[in-house]
């Protein structure tokens, strides 16, 4: 079975990275690998992501230089097929 890497970038967006780690989960596909890049946001997106730390593979926290560099990050990060 082939591992998948789901990369999710997210700043101060804890709505809607909440939706995406639930969407995440609620798929029956076992070989998932969730990796969430974080561009500095402030404490309500990140009680999301302490909320979930368990079900979430990596978390990269930090200023980047926007979404592409983000995406960079996540891809760098990423061990899946």
């Amino acid at each position: 079975m082939m591992k998948i890497s789901i990369i999710t970038i997210v700043k101060d967006d804890p709505s809607g990275l909440q939706k995406t780690i639930e969407s995440v989960l609620s798929q029956d596909y076992s070989e998932i690998e969730h990796i969430v890049v974080d561009g500095g946001s402030g404490k309500d997106t990140l009680s999301v992501i302490e909320r979930y730390q368990d079900k979430i593979s990596k978390f990269i926290p930090g200023p980047d230089l926007g979404r592409y560099d983000g995406m960079n990050k996540g891809i760098k990060a990423a061990t899946g097929d």
